[in-house]
């Protein structure tokens, strides 16, 4: 990569992979000896992690723009042949806003989870499971090959299989879990494509060699390679077609739904595809179909939000619209890489923000997740709903909220990227912010606004301080991180030597930034007040004559209906067949020998009658039969 340095084994970065992967081998190993302090430890050693990463960070800053990334090589993982990789790790520019991501906001989950997970009989497990999902991720975005991020990508899925699926004793949470492992697991098997192709094709398989072999690739394989690589984005971070399991992961703990949502998992698709920004500059075929993706899934994401009323489930369809938005941005290339890691950064505060609002009202209305059965909750909930607030203005891209700074450059890329493309991406970029501003505002209005609804039995009250001061950190990002990161160009210029932006920011402008910013506000002021026309008194059950759009959105667009149609049900079909074939071919052959030689066998012994006179008579018979044929022979 461009200006990263080799060097020697610096302990910092490898303590940022090893301090929480040894806490949370520690916390399940011990058992129930530390059950008094394990939540404690977890958070302490994810708060150190932080702190490394900000040492790096500022270390980094020190040094000249080209001498900033540091590859540093730990061992030799695997030497066969010409199959050569080392177990080395990178922290470059781009891989330490995720480090800092990743490891800020995970601390922030981990405080909140001390109080949301504190009459549970298993928080200790949980703790080390939080610890883990961290590791894994800091391994994911700190390998410098396919093959060392790859082993983080599984131990993300793993991590996410473990927290969703945290409370297995309820059927439906286990069967979650087990939907994003096997929706990831098709993800995977792009990855490892892609991995074999860059081998096949480059030689190796670490960012360097597959950047220097790019050159010279033919277009087929940049576009096969560039294609695989989607796919395993599209599993991580629940992108079209393998979107359907975001929404059912909702059933684990809300800490994990915001740390999968803000910090780690749904973003790791995001960092794969700009990672590799080398080979989709080099294919504009890959770039198009990226594109093509994130736009579809920013509008599937948006019309699913607008009919849940599972709060968690909301969040979680605006989670895969937002997502989108980042996978469209870079498929524009250059110009769009820096904003995708800026909307990335942004939606991190917010998102994470929201999802733990959405706790701390579960926590104060009994678990209830059904917006339906709130109201009114702003004056029982005052911090949790400024905080939510926060949140609901920077995603909208209220200036000066951290939307504005990040999405509107997004729409403003998308239209500028030229031609009819350009205007259809723009068109559908604005359109999803309008959708956006309606189902946000829904929530809003239903959570927080209007008459209680909520049963006698509902006591709302505000959260403790160990759950709503994370809230109110997280609120402050969402209004500063997004002046902050593109203030004077801050990001773009940051990730500049990494995603080779330079020369590109400029090259064509079809609407001017402020004709963009002012259509976005249009539309999102369209989409608020529809909301709160259409939502300012809404009963406590959802009505049943709705339209066949409503209908749609409620089912989620019946993915899970084609899912069943297009793949399940054939491929139950194919192991019935299969199973049929073994059974009646590869097991009848098997029976065949074994009754032909029973057969045989009955039909032999009858010659061992006990008889003496009968084996004479057998030996006589043999050797007449030897003698003629030795007498025919010698004829």
């Amino acid at each position: 990569m461009t200006g990263v340095q080799t060097c020697a084994l610096p302990i910092l970065i490898v303590l940022l992979i090893a301090l929480p992967l040894i806490s949370s081998a520690l916390l399940l190993i011990a058992g129930r000896r530390v059950d008094k302090w394990g939540h404690i430890f977890a958070t302490m050693v994810s708060a150190s992690t932080f702190v490394i990463g900000a040492m790096e960070f500022f270390a980094m800053k020190s040094r000249a723009n080209g001498e900033r990334g540091i590859t540093q090589t730990l061992f030799d993982w695997i030497n066969v042949g010409s199959f050569h990789v080392t177990a080395a790790l990178l922290l470059d520019q781009l891989s330490i806003c995720f480090v800092l991501l990743i490891t800020g906001v995970g601390t922030l989950i981990h405080i909140y989870s001390i109080s949301y997970m504190e009459h549970d009989h298993d928080r200790r497990r949980f703790f080390a499971y939080l610890n883990l999902f961290i590791a894994a991720m800091l391994l994911l975005v700190l390998g410098n090959s396919y093959l060392n991020l790859y082993v983080g990508w599984e131990g993300v899925g793993l991590a996410s299989y473990l927290l969703i699926g945290f409370w297995n004793q309820k059927p439906a949470y286990a069967t979650a879990a087990k939907k994003a492992f096997v929706a990831n697991r098709v993800g995977d098997v792009g990855l490892s494509l892609a991995i074999m192709i860059a081998f096949t094709q480059f030689g190796g398989i670490s960012f360097d060699q597959v950047k220097a072999g790019v050159p010279n690739a033919s277009s087929a394989a940049l576009v096969a390679l560039g294609a695989m690589l989607l796919l395993a984005a599209a599993g991580k971070s629940a992108q079209f077609p393998l979107q359907s399991w975001l929404g059912d992961a909702m059933a684990g703990p809300t800490p994990v739904s915001a740390l999968i949502h803000a910090a780690t998992m749904v973003t790791a698709g995001v960092y794969l595809i700009v990672r590799s920004n080398f080979v989709f500059d080099a294919s504009s075929t890959a770039r198009l179909i990226v594109v093509i993706v994130g736009a579809i899934t920013l509008l599937f994401g948006a019309l699913i939000g607008t009919a849940k009323d599972d709060i968690k489930k909301a969040l979680a369809a605006s989670t895969m619209s937002q997502i989108g938005y980042m996978i469209l941005a870079a498929g524009l290339g250059p110009v769009g890489y820096a904003f995708a890691i800026m909307h990335l950064l942004t939606h991190g505060f917010f998102k994470a923000g929201m999802f733990l609002g959405a706790g701390s009202v579960m926590h104060g209305m009994n678990d209830e997740v059904n917006m339906r059965k709130y109201g009114a909750l702003a004056k029982a909930m005052p911090i949790t709903a400024v905080t939510f607030g926060l949140g609901y203005l920077a995603i909208l891209g209220v200036p000066p909220f951290a939307g504005f700074y990040s999405k509107d450059k997004i729409i403003e890329t998308a239209f500028n990227a030229g031609g009819k493309t350009g205007w259809i991406i723009g068109i559908a970029a604005l359109l999803g912010a309008a959708i956006t501003a309606f189902y946000m505002t829904r929530v809003v209005v239903l959570t927080f606004i209007g008459a209680k609804r909520w049963d006698s039995q509902a006591h709302p009250h505000e959260s403790p301080i160990l759950m709503w001061l994370p809230m109110a950190i997280l609120a402050i990002g969402s209004v500063a991180s997004g002046f902050l990161l593109s203030s004077g160009s801050a990001l773009v210029n940051w990730l500049q030597p990494v995603v080779n932006a330079e020369g590109h920011m400029h090259e064509g402008e079809v609407l001017k930034p402020i004709v963009v910013s002012l259509l976005a506000l249009g539309v999102v002021l369209i989409g608020v007040l529809t909301a709160i026309i259409k939502y300012r008194t809404v009963p406590s059950e959802a009505p049943e004559n709705v339209s066949i759009f409503t209908k749609a959105a409620r089912k989620d667009l019946y993915q899970d209906s084609f899912n069943e149609a297009v793949f399940m049900r054939p491929g139950q079909q194919l192991t019935k067949s299969l199973v049929k074939t073994d059974e009646n071919v590869i097991d009848g052959a098997v029976r065949g020998v074994a009754w032909t030689a029973l057969v045989t066998s009955s039909a032999l012994k009858k010659i061992q009658n006990g008889y003496v006179r009968s084996y004479a008579l057998t030996m006589v018979i043999g050797v007449v039969a030897l003698v003629a044929t030795i007498w025919v022979v010698t004829l």
